[in-house]
C-alpha cells in the first residue's frame, strides 16, 4: 500500500503541472517558452561605458582612423628629406667659404709658381677660426690626402687631444620624461624608411676614408649621408680648394643631425597634442552615441525579455524620449507588436473557451444518449436514441468543420496572394448558383447593381464569396415564403458598398452587435436545433476587416427586415 500513498501525494502537483502541448505560452514553464531558451543568451545589463560590445565596436569604428592617420603624420618622411636637404646646402656653402678663404690666404708664397701649396699652420689657424661659428667640425685635407687640420684635435706639446661636444644634461620632470620615453617608443614603432652606410672614424684618417673628400681631390664637390654606431645621422660634405683651378686640398665640414631630431621632435609632440584632444573628444563622442544606442536598445531588449516571459498583465514597451530616429521607429514597432500579440493571445484563449464550452454540449448529450442506448431495451427508444446520437454527431462535424475555417483564416488571409475582385460580377455569380439550386419553396433573389460604376475591390476572392455566401444563407434562412432577397452594390467614394437584405423578422436592436460574435446562434423559429455553427458571421466580420473593410448589421423601416451592409476600399482610388 505504500506505493499508493506515494502516488496520492504526487497526484495534486501533476494536476497542477502545466501541459506541455497547450498552445497558451503563458501555461508552459518558464524554461520552455520561445525556441532554444536555454542556449540564448541572457540580455545584457549597462554596467560601464565600455562593457557594451557595440560601444566598443563603436569605439574601434572611429579610433582605428585616427590612430592610422597620426601615424602616417608621424612619419614626416617629406618634412625629414627637407631638413636633411637644407642642412646639406648649409655644409656645402660654408665649405664653399672655407675652402675659398684658404685658397687665398693660405697659399705660401715663398715656392715657386708651378709649386703652389698651403701654408699648414696658417691654414689650420684659419680653419679653426672660420668654422667655429658654425658649430660644425671641419677637416682639411692635404693634396696628398694627408690629414691637415680637425677641429676635434687640439695640438699641443705633448700630443693631440679629442674634443668632444656632450649634449647638455637632460632636466625634464617626471612627466615629461615619460612622455619621451613613450615618444622614443612610437618612433620606433615607425619605419626608417633609408639605409644608410656606415660612418667609421679611422685614429689615422685619410682622404681615402671618405668618399667625398675623394671626389673633392678631384675638383668636384660631393655631399654624404652616414649612420655612425651609435645610430645617429652623420651628415658631410666636402669641397676643394683651389688656386687658378689648381686643386690644394680638401676641406670637409661634417655634422650630425640632433638640430634635425630635434626639429622633427618638436613637431611630433605638437602632432601628439592634437592627436590627444581628437582622442579624447572622439572617445567621448563615441561613448556618447553608444549610449544614445546601447542604452534605449538594452530597454527595448530587455522589455522583449519581459514580453517573452511575461505573466499575467502584458508588459509595457518603454517610451524612447522625444527621439525622432530609427530607435523610436523601432520602440514604436515593437510596442505596436505587443499589442497585436497580446490581442492575439487573448483572442486565442477566448477562442480556444469558446470552442471548449461550444464542443461540450453536443458531447454531453451524445454521452448521456449513448450511456441510456445501453440499458433501453425498447427497440423505438434505442432507434430515437440513435437519431439524437446522429445528430450530435453531426453537429459535432459542423462544429469542427467550422472551427477548423477559422483557425486556418489568419494564415490564409495573411499568406495568399490578394488579386482583383469584381463585386459586381461576384454577385451575380452567387446569385445565379442560389437560382440553380433552388427546390422552389425558398425567396427569390433580386439584384440592383450600379453596372455602371468601377466595383472592382483588392482581396481574396474565395474568401470574399464566402462572406457574401454566408450573408445570403443566413437571409434565406430568415426570409418568410415567397419572400425577397436583395443583393445592392454601389460606389460610394472611395468604398464598394455592397448590401444584403431580406424580408425577416429583423434583429433584437440590443442583438446587432452581438450577432457578429463567435457561436452567437438567433434562429428562426421551427429551425431545428444545432444546424448552425454560430461561426458564419462571426468568419464573415474577420475577413472583411482583414481586406481592410467593416460589416454592420441594421434593421430596415417597416414592413421590417434585416440588412447587412459591407463597406470594402475599393481597387483604384
Amino acid at each position: 500500500m505504500r506505493p499508493f500513498a506515494d502516488s496520492e501525494r504526487l497526484e495534486p502537483e501533476l494536476r497542477n503541472a502545466p501541459d506541455p502541448h497547450s498552445s497558451d505560452p503563458r501555461s508552459l514553464p518558464l524554461q520552455t517558452v520561445g525556441a532554444g531558451d536555454a542556449r540564448s543568451r541572457s540580455v545584457r545589463t549597462w554596467r560601464n561605458p565600455f562593457g557594451s560590445a557595440l560601444t566598443r565596436r563603436i569605439l574601434a569604428v572611429n579610433v582605428l582612423p585616427l590612430l592610422i592617420l597620426v601615424g602616417g603624420l608621424l612619419y614626416v618622411g617629406e618634412y625629414r628629406r627637407g631638413l636633411v636637404q637644407s642642412e646639406l646646402d648649409a655644409l656645402r656653402t660654408q665649405a664653399e667659404l672655407i675652402a675659398n678663404a684658404l685658397g687665398e690666404g693660405t697659399v705660401d708664397h715663398m715656392a715657386a709658381a708651378e709649386e703652389v701649396t698651403l701654408s699648414l699652420e696658417a691654414a689650420r689657424h684659419m680653419v679653426r677660426r672660420l668654422v667655429e661659428p658654425t658649430g660644425a667640425r671641419a677637416r682639411l685635407f692635404a693634396a696628398d690626402g694627408s690629414l691637415v687640420a680637425d677641429t676635434r684635435l687640439l695640438s699641443g706639446p705633448g700630443g693631440s687631444i679629442y674634443i668632444e661636444r656632450l649634449p647638455p644634461p637632460e632636466d625634464d620632470p617626471p612627466l615629461l620624461g615619460a612622455a619621451g620615453r613613450i615618444y622614443g617608443w612610437i618612433v620606433g614603432l615607425l619605419p626608417d624608411g633609408e639605409e644608410l652606410p656606415l660612418y667609421v672614424e679611422r685614429p689615422t684618417q685619410t682622404a681615402s676614408d671618405y668618399v667625398e673628400v675623394q671626389r673633392a681631390l678631384e675638383g668636384e664637390p660631393q655631399r654624404m649621408r652616414r649612420r655612425d654606431p651609435f645610430d645617429r645621422t652623420v651628415l658631410s660634405a666636402a669641397v676643394p680648394v683651389q688656386r687658378f683651378k689648381q686643386v690644394l686640398g680638401a676641406v670637409m665640414l661634417s655634422t650630425e643631425d640632433q638640430a634635425i631630431q630635434k626639429a622633427i621632435r618638436s613637431v611630433r609632440f605638437d602632432i601628439l597634442r592634437v592627436f590627444a584632444v581628437a582622442l579624447a573628444s572622439t572617445v567621448l563622442l563615441s561613448l556618447y552615441l553608444g549610449g544614445t544606442i546601447v542604452r534605449p536598445v538594452l530597454r527595448l531588449a530587455r522589455a522583449a525579455e519581459r514580453v517573452k516571459r511575461g505573466q499575467g498583465r502584458p508588459p509595457e514597451i518603454p517610451q524612447i524620449g522625444r527621439r525622432n530616429d530609427e530607435i523610436a521607429d523601432l520602440a514604436e514597432s515593437l510596442r505596436t507588436m505587443t499589442q497585436v500579440l497580446w490581442q492575439r493571445l487573448n483572442a486565442n484563449e477566448r477562442f480556444a473557451a469558446d470552442v471548449a464550452h461550444e464542443i461540450k454540449n453536443p458531447l454531453t448529450s451524445l454521452r448521456s444518449a449513448v450511456e441510456t442506448a445501453a440499458r433501453v431495451k425498447d427497440p423505438d427508444q434505442q432507434r430515437r436514441l440513435m437519431a439524437i446520437i446522429q445528430e450530435d454527431v453531426g453537429r459535432l462535424d459542423r462544429l469542427i468543420t467550422d472551427i477548423s475555417d477559422a483557425s486556418r483564416l489568419d494564415a490564409e488571409l495573411s499568406r495568399d496572394a490578394t488579386e482583383t475582385v469584381d463585386v459586381a460580377r461576384l454577385l451575380d455569380a452567387l446569385a445565379e448558383l442560389h437560382q440553380t439550386t433552388d427546390d422552389g419553396g425558398g425567396p427569390a433573389i433580386r439584384l440592383d447593381i450600379a453596372r455602371h460604376q468601377d466595383l472592382a475591390v483588392t482581396g481574396l476572392e474565395s474568401r470574399l464569396g464566402q462572406v457574401f455566401r454566408n450573408l445570403i444563407a443566413n437571409a434565406v434562412s430568415f426570409s418568410p415564403p415567397g419572400g425577397t432577397v436583395t443583393l445592392r452594390a454601389v460606389r460610394q467614394g472611395a468604398w464598394v458598398v455592397a448590401q444584403v437584405e431580406d424580408e425577416g423578422p429583423g434583429i433584437p436592436p440590443d442583438n446587432l452587435e452581438a450577432i457578429f460574435q463567435r457561436f452567437y446562434s438567433e434562429r428562426p423559429s421551427g429551425e431545428k436545433f444545432g444546424t448552425h455553427s454560430g461561426l458564419g458571421l462571426s468568419i464573415s466580420k474577420q475577413i472583411v476587416e482583414a481586406h481592410g473593410g467593416t460589416v454592420t448589421a441594421e434593421n430596415r423601416p417597416p414592413p421590417g427586415g434585416a440588412r447587412f451592409t459591407v463597406r470594402l476600399p475599393s481597387d483604384r482610388r
